[in-house]
């Protein structure tokens, strides 16, 4: 599965973000792929992939609250 495989590269990379258009490219990237693996876990019900996806919406809400700053 390759988008697993980018997944998981995904979640091991450093997350610094040093510009704004940083962060909003990796917020649609992460965006694009918990949809992906949304599409394979309604096919196989696996666990391990809604614990993936898990990780990922976490990391893409601390990017998305770094993005809209403080109130």
């Amino acid at each position: 599965m390759e988008i697993i495989d980018k997944a998981l590269e995904f979640e091991k990379r450093k997350h610094r973000y040093r510009t704004t258009s940083e962060r909003i490219e990796s917020s649609r990237e992460v965006k694009s792929l918990i949809l992906d693996l949304n599409d394979i876990y309604k096919e196989e019900k696996d666990p391990e992939i809604m614990d993936l996806m898990k990780r990922l919406t976490a990391i893409k809400q601390k990017i998305e609250k770094r993005l809209k700053g403080r109130p």
